[in-house]
């Protein structure tokens, strides 16, 4: 008895957890649709992680100009909450020299239950390399809108991913760095406490959030 009970709770847990994580609707539409081409979208859940509460962080492009649109469903329905370059972060309007961007995920950076968005993008102006940025973007809860949280720069190029741990999710960013004469790679690891960022070691420029 004791056995078929422990099963039964397991199976309860499993189908609880999928439940809380499985209720976006099949067949979903975007109000209004990304501009462009769609590039990439995934699940986050900026406003904690409760039924009917996903959002959708989605990039897409025009043959001149990236764009990053977040939605939060209702119903059967993504609606449009934010959109840059009009809403800002991460993308300059009239950018054609944005060359790539990618949304690494999303981490519980800032506290236990609520997610953050990661994105990565490069931008070519200035010559050279160019500057990639990493951007981390959380819902502010007063102005139920979403905001920027965090912003890197680094020359060239930057990778980053998102690190669990059991004190909370922290993120690991990969960069060349000039020493000396020399270019090194350099990995830093960015976490959230007391309301601001830290970076160890301090290997890129922190243009917001520290």
């Amino acid at each position: 008895m004791r056995r078929i009970l422990s099963a039964a709770l397991a199976w309860g847990l499993i189908a609880f957890a999928t439940a809380a994580h499985a209720d976006e609707p099949p067949h979903f539409t975007y109000a209004p649709a990304p501009p462009g081409t769609l590039v990439q979208s995934t699940v986050v859940y900026l406003a904690g992680e409760a039924m009917h509460s996903q959002w959708r962080t989605v990039l897409s492009k025009t043959a001149t100009q990236w764009y990053l649109s977040l939605y939060a469903i209702d119903g059967t329905t993504y609606h449009l909450t934010y959109r840059s370059p009009s809403g800002g972060t991460p993308f300059p309007a009239h950018g054609p020299h944005i060359t790539g961007a990618s949304i690494v995920g999303a981490g519980e950076f800032m506290g236990s239950g609520v997610q953050q968005a990661v994105i990565l993008s490069h931008d070519a102006a200035g010559g050279g390399c160019g500057t990639a940025r990493l951007d981390v973007l959380f819902l502010d809860a007063a102005m139920q809108m979403p905001m920027s949280t965090l912003t890197l720069e680094n020359r060239c190029y930057l990778s980053a991913k998102v690190v669990h741990g059991a004190n909370g999710d922290a993120l690991a960013v990969t960069g060349p760095i000039r020493n000396g004469n020399a270019i090194e790679v350099a990995t830093a690891t960015l976490t959230f406490h007391n309301g601001r960022w830290t970076q160890s070691p301090r290997a890129f420029r922190m243009v917001t959030g520290g």
